[in-house]
């Protein structure tokens, strides 16, 4: 037993230290401006990855793990600061899909489930195992569930988030789709306790703010089932039904983000595929695509903070059921 051990802590410090920078062999580069980090994010070969966080020096943090790709990016106030490769899940144990909260930080862990092995730099989004953490990079999935990524990125991505972060995982790694067709959301409350969907009745919504206090807000707009899911602190706090006109079968993401003259404004994220929209603000014919009931229209809009952020996709949210489908009391949300 205690030589298996340390075959596999062997190879585990070996899978670290090949993807930790060091010299002329460094797999990590720096860079100083939104153009040159995307410069180098487009060459970025399996275990590469480029990090810039001058370019953007506080704010909320979101990380956007795409599967499709087997890339990460690192937002700061909606800037890129980062982008890595990384490896997901192998099939039979499928990196799941959905948004996601920091919820345990651990620099020196070790597996409960894998002989001990190291995790370095481990970042827990569920109580039953899935985590960001250094790990192999090999170009293709092969971890057993984790996304893993270089040891140099985890350590420096380590550095900035806090407990609460928002961490989304979109896409399809078996099948390079750009989403997938699994439920976006995983159905845990902050303890690790399976949780069901809020029930919609008659009035087509449910606001439920007590289910989490506090915490980062994420709003999640389903187009393939025209619903709109708000979940604080990774805990589902409303649901509602929707009119979504757009047919775009991406996904994008915009963030609530604040600027040096006090006021917040809600801008687009680069996601791969869609870079050339990175700081550019939602506009109004945008906004004019998503029509919500007017009484969870208002309970949302008191709720947002600098850091909220909104994820548009293709991916359904499930159902409730027994609900009619059109909007009544609809308003076009005002920006």
């Amino acid at each position: 037993m205690t030589g298996n051990r340390n075959v596999v802590l062997g190879l585990a410090i070996l899978l670290a230290s090949a993807t930790c920078p060091s010299g002329a062999s460094a797999q990590g580069a720096k860079a100083s401006s939104p153009t040159e980090l995307v410069r180098m994010a487009e060459q970025l070969k399996p275990g590469q990855w480029v990090w810039a966080p001058t370019i953007a020096p506080s704010g909320p943090i979101l990380v956007y793990v795409d599967l499709s790709r087997q890339r990460a990016t690192v937002y700061r106030n909606g800037i890129r600061i980062g982008v890595t490769t990384v490896s997901s899940g192998k099939p039979g144990h499928a990196t799941p899909t959905g948004v996601f909260t920091i919820l345990q930080k651990d620099a020196n862990h070790r597996s409960s489930k894998y002989n001990d092995a190291p995790m370095p730099f481990q970042q827990r989004l569920t109580w039953d195992g899935v985590a960001l953490h250094a790990g192999g990079l090999p170009g293709y999935p092969e971890s057993h569930g984790c996304v893993h990524l270089p040891y140099g990125f985890s350590r420096a991505l380590f550095g900035v988030t806090t407990l609460g972060a928002t961490v989304v995982i979109d896409g399809d790694a078996a099948h390079h789709v750009r989403t997938s067709d699994a439920s976006l959301l995983a159905p845990y409350d902050a303890h690790g306790r399976p949780t069901a969907s809020a029930v919609l009745g008659a009035r087509q919504y449910a606001w439920t703010p007590d289910r989490a206090p506090a915490g980062p807000l994420t709003i999640i707009v389903s187009k393939s089932e025209q619903r709109v899911v708000v979940l604080r602190g990774g805990v589902e706090i409303g649901r509602s039904v929707a009119k979504v006109n757009d047919d775009d079968p991406g996904s994008h993401v915009v963030q609530l983000a604040a600027h040096a003259d006090g006021t917040a404004r809600w801008m687009y994220l680069g996601l791969p595929g869609h870079e050339a929209e990175e700081g550019k603000s939602l506009d109004e014919a945008v906004i004019n695509r998503l029509q919500l009931p007017r009484p969870f229209y208002e309970a949302v809009k008191a709720a947002l903070r600098p850091g909220t952020t909104i994820l548009i996709t293709q991916s359904p949210v499930g159902r409730s059921t027994g609900e009619p489908l059109t909007v009544l009391d609809a308003v076009i949300p005002l920006p």
